[in-house]
């Protein structure tokens, strides 16, 4: 049997994307076999396919894009237990060290990066967990002073700002926060992703455009900011140092805006401000267990629900049209970007 499965031989942009007819296998030991109903699109997954630079040998022959989804498992491996044939998942880092990410009809996937979808969650919910809800659960829990796990309560009395609460971790990050039971600040650059940042359940915007942010947040919140989910270290690092309280942890899951930060020591060191950097495929298993049940725990309670309505616009393709979608993310389109890949029913 054969299913539709888009592929790349080699790396550069959108255009070596290839829609082809694959072989569906048989899952091995310790392995799912997964139907995909939606892939999600993140930056991860356009940066892996460019590479460092157009026509680079792939660590594999061919290689299927996107790290996460959500769908249905359609076979179970040996030694594989928790998991059944017709259950509903999600999945995630499904191509990292592999060659079987999640835009194509059949996935085989370890059993370690499938997890159930708790009954009432959506397929579009779970392809849009993944990537940018667990970076926002490990940004949310690297504090010196905070907890490891996430959870109503878990942020009682903590202040976290969240660095463009537009973009789809800070999305997650906001709902996580909140959720958790942190006031949450975000900065957005204008009055279209403050309303989606709003929806998403900040208790304040901040437009960094107009005004002085700084002295905003400090207006927002006189103690300062516990924890600052930072997507562009360079550009923030002065306001960081100018609203973060004391022994304030900032989490860098991105470098939005450059790639090398300058820090002003002294300001830094009255704070004892710490400088957490964040990325997921090295995290270590412990971190991702830990997300992978908060993560569901919260989408079980409808906190990280998708669209305009809760603050990620959903932007929809199909499998045949990945190459727009990854354009899509490589633009800067704001919202989720999501792959119709097969029928749920």
């Amino acid at each position: 049997m054969t299913s539709p499965a888009i592929v790349y031989t080699r790396t550069g942009d959108s255009s070596v994307l290839e829609l082809k007819e694959r072989e569906v296998t048989e899952p091995a030991a310790g392995e799912v076999r997964v139907r995909i109903v939606v892939s999600g699109v993140n930056p991860t997954d356009w940066k892996n396919r460019t590479g460092s630079g157009p026509g680079e040998k792939l660590a594999f022959d061919e290689v299927v894009p996107n790290q996460d989804g959500a769908g249905l498992i359609d076979a179970v491996g040996p030694d594989v237990d928790g998991v059944s044939v017709g259950d509903r998942v999600w999945v995630y880092l499904a191509q990292h060290q592999r060659p079987t990410g999640t835009a194509q009809s059949f996935a085989i996937l370890p059993a370690s990066r499938v997890v159930p979808l708790p009954d009432g969650v959506g397929f579009d919910v779970g392809a849009s967990l993944g990537v940018p809800a667990m970076t926002a659960h490990r940004a949310l829990t690297v504090s010196e002073d905070g907890p490891t796990r996430l959870h109503p309560g878990a942020l009682d009395g903590k202040s976290v700002l969240v660095a463009g609460g537009a973009g789809a971790v800070g999305h997650a990050a906001i709902q996580l926060a909140r959720w958790a039971g942190a006031t949450v600040v975000t900065t957005v650059s204008g009055p279209e992703k403050g309303a989606l940042a709003t929806a998403a359940g900040a208790h304040h915007v901040v437009n960094y455009k107009t005004g002085d942010a700084a002295a905003e947040i400090r207006e927002l919140v006189p103690a300062g900011i516990d924890l600052i989910v930072e997507v562009a270290p360079a550009q923030n690092a002065a306001l960081n140092a100018a609203v973060g309280a004391n022994r304030a942890s900032i989490a860098v899951y991105a470098n939005n805006g450059g790639d090398t930060v300058t820090l002003d020591v002294r300001p830094n060191m009255v704070l004892n401000t710490r400088y957490q950097f964040v990325l997921l495929y090295t995290v270590g298993d412990e971190a991702l267990r830990n997300a992978e049940a908060d993560v569901s725990a919260a989408a079980a309670a409808g906190v990280l629900e998708v669209g305009e309505a809760t603050g990620l616009p959903l932007h929809r393709y199909s499998l045949s049209d990945t190459a727009a979608a990854h354009d899509a993310v490589e633009n800067g389109t704001v919202g989720k970007v999501l792959i119709d890949v097969s029928s749920d029913q």
